[in-house]
């Protein structure tokens, strides 16, 4: 993940701690899958402390499907094709 090698690239061992982290906010989405914020119909975002970014996912029936890590300030909505890739996904 490109974000990972920047920050361990500013300081050793802070990649790894923001893929840690990333990993815990994931894992505490499985066990509260609605624990992230609305994010427009269908999606919800969790926050990643002590990072600016967020994950942007859906609650399905059978998993969380994770959209993007998406940075919280720059690009926004770059994200939005993956919304038309996992539907032409679904109806295939």
């Amino acid at each position: 993940m490109a974000a990972a090698r920047f920050y361990e690239n500013q300081t050793t061992g802070l990649g790894l701690d923001f893929m840690a982290t990333v990993q815990q906010t994931y894992e505490r989405l499985l066990e509260l899958p609605a624990s992230g914020a609305p994010f427009g119909r269908r999606l919800r975002r969790a926050l990643v402390p002590k990072f600016p970014y967020g994950l942007l996912y859906r609650v399905e029936p059978d998993r969380i499907y994770i959209l993007a890590v998406m940075h919280l300030h720059r690009r926004p909505g770059y994200w939005r094709s993956r919304l038309r890739d996992t539907a032409a996904e679904q109806q295939a």
